[in-house]
């Protein structure tokens, strides 16, 4: 922050001279024609140029600046003849404010605050367009730290896949691939499959009882709506350890605390696996094409998960391809979330939010220095709101998964330490 301030304070005493100079348009210093030095015609010191309709130097044009925009009278404590040099002239301001006038100062040349920095922002902005924003060679190591991270914990073409357990489809349950298909229609959302989930994850619903006749029908529903919960556990536990292998891998991770790094796992996993599927995501489709297996929400569903957390990932997941990130920019994303100072359990915020901080304003400078489409500056802020929306989906995860526990014990015992309240 320091060397930020620094570098603005510099910015504005460069942009000082050309701004409310007096010349309306900005213009550099005249020069004399016969290349005599040019004189403050208000106290005799190196002029500066033509400041208010006036050769004057520096001191002297904010001299006259204040005084015409200060309420109080000046008064002379002599007989208003003093005269004004470069060594007196802060001696009598009344009568160096009559200098000013006398040699056709005007007032009414004097921008207003809004206008000095209206004019500012312009010169920056040029300076900015003139100047291409670049990486810095630390914000460059970061990424490429994040880059390799990422591509030795995760495997893009999904290789591992086929090991886990089944997803034991029938043919009625394959994932649509057609082009056009609602963004939210599923392949083969069945109303009564969705009552039945809603039915035995709520304790309350009126023939819940074991003592019931329909039990047996029940469990036989049961086991068909989990159908693909062995697959989801065992691909929730590969992806788990693939986010604790990443984090393991950076610098900044490995200096914190434990206790500090097993908060922010905790907080973070369900995420940044969001990120990972968004990768693989089919936009056109709806469907998550991960090397050899192809999901869509109704595996969801038949792993037990319900719609009010299920349509607002599908949304989140149109959102997020649509910005069609770089691999780059993915990997800032996860980083982000990782390093988010507000996971309950954080002892060291500080150094936690130094972190994301420099995370965010790498992501903002990678995408300002490599994005060259027109809308380029609301990519960031786009960026940062999915990372809000997820913050609210975790929650509904953990709850959910939870009560999928409660009714069919097949949760990943990694997983439920992963969610579980406790550090």
């Amino acid at each position: 922050m320091c060397i930020l301030q620094l570098r603005m304070s510099k910015e504005m005493e460069e942009l000082s001279p050309l701004v409310d100079s007096g010349h309306g348009d900005g213009s550099e210093e005249e020069t004399e024609d016969d290349g005599e030095p040019k004189i403050c015609q208000v106290c005799g010191d190196k002029s500066t140029g033509y400041h208010f309709n006036a050769m004057t130097c520096e001191g002297c044009k904010g001299f006259f600046r204040r005084a015409m925009k200060r309420p109080a009278q000046l008064c002379c404590p002599f007989q208003n003849t003093c005269v004004i040099t470069k060594t007196n002239r802060r001696q009598c301001q009344s009568c160096r404010l009559q200098k000013c006038l006398s040699i056709g100062m005007k007032r009414e040349l004097i921008m207003s605050d809004e206008a000095v920095e209206k004019r500012r922002m312009q010169i920056r902005r040029k300076k900015m367009q003139e100047e291409p924003v670049t990486l810095s060679p630390q914000q460059e190591a970061v990424i490429q730290e994040l880059l390799t991270a990422h591509q030795k914990t995760f495997d893009m073409t999904c290789a591992h896949f086929i090991q886990f357990r089944p997803l034991d489809r029938d043919q009625k349950s394959k994932c649509s691939r057609e082009p056009n298909s609602n963004r939210f229609t599923y392949a083969t959302m069945h109303e009564d499959a969705v009552q039945q989930t809603i039915s035995f994850v709520s304790p309350s619903f009126p023939y819940f009882s074991i003592q019931s006749p329909e039990s047996k029908e029940k469990n036989r529903h049961k086991r068909a709506i989990f159908t693909s919960l062995p697959h989801f556990t065992d691909l929730t536990t590969y992806m788990i350890k693939n986010v604790i292998n990443f984090a393991k891998t950076l610098t900044m991770f490995r200096a914190l605390i434990i206790d500090d790094q097993i908060s922010l796992l905790k907080g973070a996993t369900f995420e940044i696996i969001l990120i990972h599927f968004n990768m693989f995501f089919n936009e056109v489709t709806g469907i998550w094409e991960c090397g050899p297996l192809q999901y869509c929400l109704d595996d969801a569903m038949r792993a037990g998960f319900q719609r009010h957390l299920l349509d607002p990932m599908m949304n989140f997941h149109y959102t997020l391809r649509k910005l069609h990130l770089s691999e780059e920019e993915y990997v800032l994303m996860q980083a982000i979330s990782l390093f988010s100072p507000d996971r309950p359990g954080v002892k060291q915020h500080s150094v936690i939010d130094r972190n994301q901080e420099t995370l965010a304003l790498t992501l903002k400078t990678y995408i300002e220095a490599k994005r060259t489409e027109p809308e380029t500056h609301l990519l960031f802020p786009k960026i940062m709101a999915c990372l809000t929306e997820m913050r609210s989906m975790n929650e509904e995860y953990t709850k959910q998964v939870l009560k999928i526990q409660d009714i069919q014990p097949e949760v990943s015992p990694l997983l439920l330490e992963i969610i579980s309240k406790d550090s």
